[in-house]
């Protein structure tokens, strides 16, 4: 099946951690502005269109100490939870939506991805990320990555 890679908002790394390390058996995100992909990693397989969008460099972001953040674990590290980096969210948050099908084009062709990527799912994926970090940053919440292998 593949790992799937669940984007979403929190208040707080705590608050992140709640998200997936469910008690009440629900499915990882629920009540949580949330939406899930297959096969963009936030570490990796992000990093160029972070680049693409911040302006900062690879180095700079991976210095970051929000990049990929190790938040919390659930099950053995079946399910582990990461941070996005601060300068993302905000760069995201005032994107030109009109520019994400350039980004995707620079992204897809970026060498990250094992296959030649389809640009038009890459702008889909942005433009949800984008939308995502609109209304994090209105309520002051920060981004998270599950991924469940």
């Amino acid at each position: 099946m593949g790992a799937l890679f669940g984007y979403y908002a929190a208040a707080d790394d705590e608050d992140a951690v709640r998200a997936v390390a469910r008690e009440d058996g629900q499915p990882m995100g629920t009540g949580y502005d949330s939406f899930t992909v297959k096969g963009i990693d936030p570490v990796v397989e992000l990093l160029p269109a972070e680049v693409l969008i911040t302006g900062r460099t690879a180095d700079a972001i991976k210095a970051d100490p929000r990049h990929g953040h190790l938040v919390g674990t659930v099950a053995d590290g079946e399910v582990v939870t990461l941070s996005l980096t601060d300068s993302f969210r905000d760069s995201l948050a005032r994107v030109d939506l009109k520019l994400l099908g350039e980004v995707a084009h620079g992204w897809s062709a970026s060498g990250v991805f094992s296959a030649e990527s389809d640009p038009t799912g890459l702008t889909g994926f942005l433009e949800d990320l984008a939308a995502l970090a609109q209304r994090a940053t209105v309520r002051g919440h920060r981004l998270y990555c599950w991924i469940s292998t």
